[in-house]
């Protein structure tokens, strides 16, 4: 039986609006679980990356509670919140959100600095480490924007998981790449998840959505249907796609 990292019971999220509420989530409740790589997915304006703000702790819910490490994440204080971030969640988004001024190395190692666990030289180490993993070493003393978006992301996923993280947070991580580098990305966050790497991931990208074990499906916030799949296996991905794509039809996608 799989180990639940992260749990989620009643979880409501609501907005003040023209003198009323928007009511984003509602009712939610999710477990996440050890070496699971989770997906989310649902129509824009489902709730999608409500969620996963909401249990990642970057967003407070209105209601419920989020569990993870014998803590509420929704009772902490943000000094707390911002704690954990740094030493159990790593973040990926559609949008980089890289330093600009400063290499993809600095950009990669500057949250490893942060964290303390290691030694200054045990940092740089490591960075150049993922670098090398994500196939982006010979650019490493590039800048942001000397680079490719898709170099750019292999950064950002490197940095996301310098500090060893039990959690991987990805929003969209491919809503801005072409064809080859969305392939690309996906095949590292899936090399990663072989590894071990819990990853909960929003996407609309099918092509995403066919590298999780678990899909989840999000409408007007709540959540109305799962499937389960075996590991991804590039050579059953016609046949992964087919049963994904019927199942998404039967979800009214």
């Amino acid at each position: 039986m799989k180990n639940a990292i992260l749990s989620a019971r009643g979880l409501c999220k609501s907005f003040a609006q023209g003198g009323g509420q928007v009511h984003v989530l509602s009712q939610v409740d999710i477990d996440l679980y050890e070496g699971d790589l989770t997906v989310i997915m649902g129509s824009s304006g489902s709730g999608k990356s409500t969620l996963l703000y909401a249990l990642s702790g970057m967003d407070r819910a209105t209601a419920g509670s989020v569990s993870y490490g014998g803590n509420d994440l929704v009772k902490m204080n943000e000094r707390s919140l911002s704690a954990l971030r740094h030493t159990d969640f790593g973040f990926i988004f559609q949008q980089m959100h890289l330093v600009s001024n400063l290499t993809l190395f600095e950009n990669v190692a500057v949250p490893g600095y942060l964290n303390k666990e290691r030694s200054a030289q045990e940092v740089r180490q490591r960075a150049d480490e993922l670098l090398e993993k994500m196939n982006i070493a010979d650019v490493k003393t590039h800048l942001p924007s000397q680079v490719s978006g898709g170099e750019q992301q292999r950064c950002a996923i490197a940095r996301a998981v310098i500090n060893d993280p039990r959690l991987l947070f990805a929003d969209e991580p491919t809503g801005a790449l072409n064809r080859r580098n969305t392939t690309e990305v996906l095949d590292l966050m899936t090399a990663l998840n072989r590894q071990g790497q819990s990853i909960l991931m929003v996407t609309h990208d099918i092509r995403a959505a066919l590298r999780a074990n678990r899909i989840l499906y999000l409408e007007d916030g709540r959540l109305i249907g799962e499937l389960t799949l075996p590991p991804f296996d590039p050579a059953e991905e016609k046949s992964r796609e087919a049963q994904v794509n019927a199942w998404l039809s039967s979800m009214h996608w």
